[in-house]
């Protein structure tokens, strides 16, 4: 095997690179199967990237969610239990609840959807929230976004108890995984990132690119692609005010480009680097050639196939992980695995 330098050091021996991978990033390479396909990524040449299927992976998270459920149900254990708050009845936070309520049903979680009107006072929801705080038989509470103008999203998600702040958007909980310590996960950016490691990208070493800087979403996952514990990569985060002619610049040297915007079809082929791993968050309904509405992605899908080296759908790829990803936080949330 020819010479591989890793942090300034020529190895030949491939036992050797196998030991000092692990060592230096154990949660993305666990074998010298891994780290094979790890090399082989970074140096191949790709006619069409490999598809990350969102919806297979999903499917997977669920499967041992539910085993997970039952396991803990058959110990003895209270079934767990997410409460949902919707305050108004916008339709596509409808469409939403009902997608993560359909999920808890399938892998045993309980759940319940608390439908409040849309004028109701702040400290009116506040209290609601306060009373799921307090009722034991709550594991996880989710106040669905975004909310009527005159409340203020901020101190309603801060309101919610950490221990039960299962969309991982109360600021102790951001606070402690920017901080390297273990805390909920907001589920979108969590998916993310169990599509890089499932599919093991490497992050190690490689410059990361994300484009939006959102609370929820852009902020946590470059906060997570950079950490000790879960990246280990270079990171840059563009936004609205990114000059235009310097989007292409930054978006072309990622090894590793996240897409969060809600502009469709923003990213070209030319903007992005051969081999690199596309992650496209966004989802957009537009009106096709037939007429009919469509969704698509920030990402121009078809194009930056024949460029990238894994890339996902749209719809079909960051969207059903999301869901999955709050199942985990339920049963997590349930059996208290993160102490406060």
């Amino acid at each position: 095997m020819a010479g591989v330098r890793v942090l300034g050091a020529t190895i030949r021996n491939f036992n050797k690179l196998t030991a000092l991978t692990r060592a230096v990033n154990p949660i993305v390479v666990s074998s010298p199967i891994a780290i094979k396909r790890c090399l082989l990524h970074v140096s191949a040449r790709v006619d069409q990237a490999q598809l990350i299927d969102g919806k297979k992976l999903s499917a997977e998270i669920r499967g041992e969610v539910k085993q997970e459920v039952e396991e803990w149900m058959a110990a003895g254990n209270r079934r767990p239990h997410l409460s949902v708050v919707l305050v108004g009845d916008n339709p596509a936070s409808k469409s939403y609840i009902k997608s993560k309520t359909s999920g808890c049903q399938k892998v045993g979680i309980d759940s319940k959807t608390h439908v409040l009107s849309a004028d109701i006072t702040q400290d009116e929801l506040l209290a609601f929230v306060d009373q799921l705080n307090n009722d034991d038989n709550v594991d996880g509470i989710l106040v669905q976004l975004p909310l009527p103008k005159q409340m203020d999203e901020r101190t309603v998600c801060n309101a919610v108890a950490p221990s039960k702040d299962v969309d991982g958007f109360h600021a102790l909980n951001v606070g402690r995984f920017c901080l390297d310590d273990s805390a909920f996960l907001p589920a979108t950016a969590a998916g993310v990132m169990e599509m890089i490691y499932r599919y093991k990208i490497p992050t190690f070493g490689k410059h990361a690119v994300v484009l939006g800087r959102s609370k929820n979403v852009g902020m946590p996952i470059m906060m997570m692609l950079h950490s000790d514990k879960t990246g280990d990569a270079t990171t840059t985060i563009c936004h609205r005010y990114t000059p235009p002619e310097q989007l292409p610049i930054n978006t072309k040297m990622a090894d590793i480009l996240i897409v969060a915007v809600g502009i469709p079809g923003l990213i070209k082929p030319d903007m992005v680097k051969p081999g690199a791993a596309v992650i496209d968050v966004g989802i957009n309904r537009i009106t096709g050639p037939d007429g009919k509405p469509r969704l698509v992605g920030d990402v121009d899908f078809e194009g930056v196939s024949k460029v990238a080296s894994y890339i996902t759908p749209v719809p079909g790829g960051v969207g059903p992980m999301t869901v999955s990803m709050l199942l985990k936080n339920t049963i997590a949330a349930a059996k208290k695995i993160y102490k406060y």
